[in-house]
């Protein structure tokens, strides 16, 4: 369903999916405590995880947690990197709903609602010009994707609206002076505790 920007961010805070360009390829978003709709959407296993999408990194620091010595690393290649096409994977902090935390498998812990010391959460700031005006008045919001699971990225707000019909996505009007993104998801590397690890070779290449 297209609608105007003021309606999709008024749906997406009052619980509806909806899906907007980034610099990537477009998203699928929801509240982060709606991330289930996410995943039924998808037809996503719960495994595979989502990313928490922010306007500024200021807004989303308080979603991970580590020591002194972690955030100064962190915060060096947020601000080299950010906004931009980087996911950082990071340790969660309790500030996370459940519902955006993927449940590894034969995890029956983390099934049964007692979250696991390895708990992690993929972290980014888009770069922009449309994802940052929604995101600066909702709030960071999980995002993945705007595909079925295990097909290519939809690239295109019609496309998007084909597949997925209830979602919220934006009208033509709306995107006129919006500059396409790249069509290449993220790339995403994750803190090990002692370094970083490349999960998926992405839009960026990353000096690690």
């Amino acid at each position: 369903m297209q609608v105007s920007l003021d309606a999709l961010v008024a749906g997406v805070r009052a619980g509806q999916l909806i899906s907007f360009p980034t610099d990537t390829v477009p998203a699928l978003a929801a509240l982060p405590e709606q991330a289930g709709l996410i995943y039924a959407a998808k037809q996503r296993s719960r495994d595979k995880p989502l990313i928490l999408m922010a306007a500024s990194a200021e807004e989303i620091w308080s979603f991970v947690t580590g020591d002194d010595n972690e955030y100064k690393i962190w915060h060096k290649i947020a601000k080299k990197y950010w906004p931009g096409a980087l996911t950082l994977v990071l340790p969660a902090s309790a500030s996370v709903p459940k519902a955006m935390i993927s449940i590894p498998d034969g995890d029956l812990d983390t099934q049964k609602g007692q979250p696991t010391d390895c708990m992690t959460i993929g972290i980014r700031v888009p770069d922009c010009r449309i994802a940052q005006t929604i995101l600066t008045q909702t709030g960071p919001l999980a995002t993945t994707s705007a595909n079925l699971s295990g097909q290519p990225p939809l690239q295109t707000m019609l496309e998007i609206s084909a597949q997925f019909p209830d979602v919220l996505t934006l009208a033509a009007t709306e995107l006129k002076d919006e500059i396409r993104g790249i069509g290449v998801p993220s790339t995403v590397v994750k803190w090990t505790g002692k370094n970083w690890q490349i999960l998926r070779q992405g839009a960026i290449k990353v000096e690690l």
